[in-house]
């Protein structure tokens, strides 16, 4: 009877899908748990490319040369949950970081307001479903960058109450109280300043994420934090040896914490062979083109760009495929578990540049399908797509219930770390 029973729930998934009807098996998949990305730079994008239009513009359909992303592309790619960073150059002052964050903010939420039918703002899990059953896009926020809340708790929870769900407690350079991955350590992970910044988001329910720390950092992190950490954006070191991929000692250390790893697909964390080609590439132009002083061609800029070209007709731009993301998922779900690993694609983030058969917004559905093929069951594709997620924001949820009664953080940088 419970095997009958079982087959008959399972049903709606088999009619009409076979086993190698992958189309209808992801879309049969995705119409019940929402496929959530953990990170989309479109803001960021539409800043840099459309200026001012950037408020009013239509956003149904864009030039897919320029935008990874667009509404016709996100339906196309049932993608059901995202979180939208609200990024801002590392680089600005504290007081910038704060100013341009509310502004990537404001465009986001513009964005939710003028189109009510695609897109709906979700904080909670139970935000997340509901805005999934009724056919929209639940719509996170991600602050990338602690750099962002300029060493203030109270700009923290200014974010959290304007809808952001995450914190990435760096970007690409180390900051006052925690060590980047992209940038000289000074901290040997968190200070006593940033493990009460996690301590904070823990309060909060924000999730903890480790997208861009280096590795000192992410152990601090994963051992402060009493709710499960993310990594928004990030992929397996093992196979890939960037510092801003997670290595397999991190990745135990995410599964006994609860966490989830959102693999990113950007090129150059995606092959060793492509980060290799990169350096090299970067290595030869700063030969030809060095300033104030050096190189081959300094002052010579129609010399430099030649002998770059020539370079790079000798020595071809490894390609980078679908088929090495689904690796990484792979990877990730082989160490630490089935349960601990997601979809953080980057996209708008790149500058245009992902693997093949991934290049934008509406291509979810074929890495999943690259995946059943090699022998992913339904109930894994939907713990990738969302499930995984959505338990993590669950777990966070209850933590910050059960610190209903714990006061809000008001240290400064000075009180904690003496400096």
């Amino acid at each position: 009877m419970r095997t009958f029973l079982a087959l008959l729930l399972a049903a709606p998934l088999l009619v009409g899908a076979g086993p190698t009807d992958y189309a209808a098996r992801v879309a049969a998949v995705l119409a019940r748990t929402p496929l959530i990305d953990g990170h989309n730079d479109w803001a960021e994008t539409l800043t840099d490319t459309a200026g001012d239009a950037r408020w009013t513009m239509d956003l149904t359909r864009l030039d897919p040369a320029k935008y990874n992303t667009d509404i016709a592309r996100l339906r196309a790619g049932h993608v059901g949950g995202q979180f939208w960073s609200v990024y801002v150059s590392a680089s600005l002052p504290g007081p910038d970081q704060v100013k341009a964050t509310l502004e990537q903010i404001g465009l986001m939420r513009e964005i939710f307001r003028r189109y009510p039918t695609v897109f709906a703002p979700a904080v909670t899990a139970a935000d997340v479903r509901r805005i999934h059953a009724s056919g929209r896009i639940a719509s996170m926020l991600g602050v990338e960058g602690g750099g962002q809340i300029d060493g203030s708790f109270a700009v923290l929870r200014a974010y959290r109450a304007l809808g952001a769900s995450y914190l990435t407690l760096t970007h690409s350079k180390t900051i006052d109280w925690a060590d980047s991955a992209t940038d000289d350590p000074k901290h040997g992970g968190l200070t006593k300043f940033g493990e009460a910044v996690v301590r904070e988001l823990n309060r909060l329910g924000m999730l903890v994420d480790l997208a861009h720390v280096n590795e000192d950092t992410m152990i601090d992190a994963i051992r402060v934090s009493k709710a499960p950490v993310i990594f928004s954006h990030s992929s397996a070191r093992a196979l890939d040896d960037s510092p801003r991929n997670v290595s397999d000692k991190v990745l135990k250390l995410v599964a006994a914490n609860g966490g989830v790893v959102m693999v990113n697909y950007a090129p150059g964390y995606v092959s060793e062979a492509r980060r290799r080609w990169d350096a090299d590439r970067n290595a030869e132009k700063g030969r030809y083109y060095s300033p104030p002083y050096g190189g081959l061609y300094i002052g010579q800029p129609d010399r430099a760009k030649e002998a770059l070209a020539a370079w790079e007709r000798a020595h071809p731009k490894p390609v980078v495929t679908l088929a090495q993301v689904a690796d990484h998922v792979e990877h990730i779900a082989k160490v630490a578990g089935i349960d601990h690993v997601g979809l953080g694609g980057d996209l708008d983030g790149t500058g245009g540049d992902l693997p093949q058969g991934l290049n934008g917004v509406d291509t979810y559905p074929a890495l999943l399908a690259e995946l059943m093929r090699r022998g992913w069951s339904d109930a894994d594709i939907a713990k990738l797509a969302g499930g995984n997620v959505l338990r993590v924001m669950e777990a966070a949820e209850r933590v910050s219930a059960s610190m209903a009664s714990v006061a809000p953080a008001t240290a400064t940088i000075q009180a904690l770390d003496g400096k």
